[in-house]
């Protein structure tokens, strides 16, 4: 059932601890753990983060955030001096202190498959179970596979001592990376997937904060309260329909190209529709990130496993044209350099070739699976000196790839460059002067990778300029 919050809500529920609000732990303290800690002691809770990594908690615990996020670095310093917020590798210390316990480990693509790898999920609720002397309630969050939830009621039953009569739930998260902030504390809607009232009394009062906020911002929040099985569904259907929606209009971007059409308006037209809508229909590399590639790779998998893979079929449709975005840009580059391109690719030896852009999207450090470092190697492996430039992502990128040139400033990597690919959307990059990076460019020739750039500015400025999906201009 969907319950707008605060209309209805269940009677109140008293932690096991005895404390006035819930406790709350999470575990795994990456870029979900973390994001959820230190907002969750924003809004008043008593929180701890645990996490195997001592060096990363010792980072937190110094007020330290170990990953880009707007805005965290501020509430975590403020939660910190309060009180409220506390970091610990301690199995022990998790499990006296709290009253709901929140799993935000990271479940990546395995080695040898396409299906997520849950070891890091066994192994926290294997670490915790032992320790849970008292009742409480271990809440999934991270991405999984449909069934896990009844698997971790296996794990508890099997290492939890008989008398804690601890229970679980599951209730996935929708964390836009540079949006996190805002997705925690007033987030589109709370997804409960519980088999008792005292499971979903817990996670009530364990979001009651975020009701409270909506309250005195005049906002309801949907919660929809469901089994475990649609839960776990949730969060990979929609990041199932996000990539196919992205793949669509990157699919229509091959047809534009082929046709002469120009799939910017031909996204703006669509977009006015109103069951299709506008978001994510900016054609270009593709997406990228730590979720939507594994998670739709998972997703096929788990179909196949339950004996339905024919319905998903479409998924791996949706992430060869993902890929093939990539391959696109080495395939411009080819042309504005006026290189061959053979069964092998282009022989790009010579050129020198700027990419600005690391991470997966902008007001981000994340460069996990990033179409920006993807096309940077395709380069780099064709033969063009490649040099890369992120406002945020130069570390991360570094340890990634390590065969290409780095440089401290747009400015720096522009300079002598043969061609300029634009990758990844940074307001610094779409707000940089044509005119300026025009006099210390070797060759006015750049390839707008994510259809960011005004046009008609670049190209007034002399540029030769290529979107991907649009028209060659003349």
């Amino acid at each position: 059932m969907t319950i707008p919050y605060p209309s209805t809500a269940p009677a109140t529920v008293v932690p096991p601890s005895g404390a006035p609000r819930p406790r709350l732990t999470f575990l795994g303290t990456g870029y979900l753990g973390a994001t959820y800690a230190i907002c969750f002691a924003e809004l008043g809770y008593e929180v701890l983060g645990f996490d195997v990594d001592t060096a990363k908690i010792a980072k937190l615990a110094g007020g330290e955030v170990p990953f880009h996020e707007p805005g965290l670095d501020e509430l975590l310093r403020k939660s910190l001096a309060a009180g409220r917020l506390r970091f610990s590798t301690s199995y022990q210390e998790v499990a006296d202190f709290g009253d709901v316990h929140f799993i935000c480990v990271g479940t990546p693509q395995r080695a040898d498959s396409m299906a997520a790898d849950l070891s890091y999920v066994e192994s926290a609720v294997v670490g915790l179970s032992p320790h849970l002397t008292r009742k409480s309630l271990l809440v999934g969050k991270s991405t999984v596979p449909v069934g896990t939830t009844e698997w971790i009621e296996q794990l508890v039953r099997r290492h939890a001592p008989e008398e804690s009569r601890v229970e679980v739930a599951w209730s996935p998260e929708f964390l836009q990376e540079g949006f996190a902030v805002e997705d925690v504390l007033r987030p589109n809607r709370v997804i409960f997937g519980v088999k008792s009232d005292w499971a979903s009394a817990m996670l009530y009062s364990a979001h009651k904060g975020v009701f409270d906020l909506a309250v005195t911002e005049d906002r309801e929040v949907p919660v929809v309260v469901t089994d475990f099985a649609t839960a776990e569904l949730v969060k990979v259907a929609a990041n199932a329909f996000l990539a196919t929606k992205i793949s669509f209009i990157n699919a229509m971007a091959e047809v534009c190209e082929a046709s002469g059409a120009d799939v910017t308006m031909l996204a703006r037209a669509i977009g006015y529709d109103a069951r299709i809508g506008n978001k994510f229909l900016r054609a270009g590399v593709g997406f990228g990130g730590g979720c939507l590639p594994k998670d739709i790779r998972a997703f096929q998998a788990r179909a196949q496993e339950l004996g339905v893979g024919e319905a998903l079929r479409f998924l791996h449709e949706v992430d060869l044209i993902n890929q093939r975005r990539r391959q696109r840009v080495v395939q411009l580059a080819a042309e504005l350099l006026d290189r061959p391109y053979g069964p092998a690719g282009p022989d790009l030896s010579g050129c020198k070739v700027t990419v600005l852009g690391a991470t997966f999207k902008p007001n981000s450090d994340d460069v996990r699976d990033s179409p920006a470092l993807s096309v940077a190697r395709k380069l780099s492996r064709s033969g063009a000196t490649v040099t890369v430039y992120d406002p945020e992502g130069m570390d991360n990128a570094k340890l990634e790839v390590g065969d290409v040139g780095y440089a401290k400033s747009t400015a720096e990597a522009v300079t002598g460059s043969d061609l300029v690919c634009v990758l990844t959307e940074w307001e610094e990059f779409r707000n940089a002067d044509p005119h300026a990076l025009g006099a210390i460019a070797a060759a006015r020739k750049i390839i707008d990778g994510r259809n960011c750039l005004d046009s008609a500015v670049w190209i007034a400025a002399g540029w030769q300029y290529r979107g991907m999906g649009r028209p060659i201009a003349e």
